[in-house]
């Protein structure tokens, strides 16, 4: 007769699987958490940063419609650094 206790331990040779719960500020090490929140301020920063530029700008020195760049402004990273590279006109 098999015993309970010994049916829930994993087989042998088997690692055991992390839990699927979402991590929670609580769980983060105190660098994880600043490494997080300087990322944070980055990201904020650069949106910032594009849309004030964006807003200045007049229509015919933009590639496109400012409303489409003020959407893709909006996606993290990516829309920031593409206004920079690819939405004025120089």
């Amino acid at each position: 007769m098999t015993s309970t206790r010994s049916a829930r331990r994993p087989a042998a040779g088997r690692a055991r699987t992390r839990s699927r719960r979402p991590r929670r500020w609580a769980d983060l090490s105190p660098r994880q958490q600043g490494l997080l929140l300087t990322l944070g301020a980055v990201q904020l920063s650069l949106a910032v940063a594009a849309w004030t530029d964006l807003a200045r700008r007049r229509p015919d020195q933009v590639h496109g419609r400012k409303a489409a760049w003020a959407a893709v402004i909006a996606v993290n990273w990516i829309g920031p650094l593409a206004w920079f590279r690819w939405g004025r006109r120089r």
